[in-house]
C-alpha cells in the first residue's frame, strides 16, 4: 500500500473526530484554567441549590481574577457547567442546578427568571 502523501488530506469523519476532541479539551481547559473565579472543590455536587448559590457568591465577591460583576460571573460559571454538561445531567441533578440559580438571584437581590408556581419547560402551557 502507497504511504500517504505529505499534506494530503484527512478523511471527514477524523478531522470531525478531532474537532470534538478539540471542544472537548477547551472546555475542560476553561473548567481548570479560568480567570472568573476560584471555585470550591466540588461546588456542583452539593445537593442544596442554596449552598450552590452560597458558595458561588463567596467565590465571585472574593474573585481578584473576575473581568465583570460578581453576579455575572457567579451566574456565568453556573450556566457553563449546565450548559457543558449537557444531556449529560440527571433531571434531578438540572433541577437543583437551576434553582442555584433562582438562589443565586435572591442573594444578590435580582428578579427571579421565572414564576415558581407555573410549570416550565417543554409541554408546559402558556
Amino acid at each position: 500500500m502507497a504511504a500517504r502523501k505529505r499534506g494530503a488530506r484527512r478523511s471527514a469523519k477524523t478531522a470531525r473526530s478531532d474537532r470534538e476532541d478539540d471542544a472537548r479539551r477547551w472546555s475542560q481547559r476553561v473548567t481548570e484554567t479560568s480567570n472568573a473565579l476560584d471555585l470550591e472543590p466540588s461546588v456542583f455536587t452539593l445537593r442544596d441549590p442554596t449552598e450552590i448559590a452560597r458558595s458561588l457568591k463567596r467565590s465571585a465577591d472574593g474573585s481578584r481574577r473576575r473581568k465583570s460583576d460578581p453576579y455575572r460571573s457567579a451566574m456565568s460559571m453556573l450556566t457553563f457547567y449546565i450548559n457543558r454538561a449537557g444531556s449529560g445531567l440527571s433531571k434531578s441533578r438540572r433541577r437543583v442546578l437551576e434553582r442555584a440559580k433562582d438562589r443565586l438571584r435572591a442573594l444578590y437581590g435580582r428578579a427571579p427568571k421565572h414564576d415558581e408556581a407555573r410549570p416550565r419547560g417543554r409541554g408546559a402551557r402558556r
